[in-house]
């Protein structure tokens, strides 16, 4: 009888972000509402949010960037829906 191998799954460990830590004296928050560049590219082309594996996020992280597209959202700097 073979033995199957289960395959493992290798989640992002390191920060996303790791010039914007305290440690390196950062002020403020890890993805500003304004940095229209940056939010796009965490979302789909339907403007939908990706998840935490499919960005390479961590739980921090993806709060503060599910906090900026809301905020960019409100604001109008993002569309709600996509095209």
């Amino acid at each position: 009888m073979a033995m199957t191998r289960r395959r493992e799954r290798f989640f992002h460990t390191k920060s996303r972000f790791p010039e914007r830590t305290k440690e390196k004296g950062w002020v403020g928050p890890v993805v500003d509402y304004k940095e229209i560049e940056l939010l796009r590219k965490f979302m789909t082309n339907s403007n939908k949010m990706m998840s935490r594996k499919r960005a390479g996020t961590s739980a921090s992280e993806q709060r503060a960037v599910k906090q900026a597209i809301k905020h960019a959202r409100f604001m109008g700097l993002i569309p709600y829906k996509g095209v």
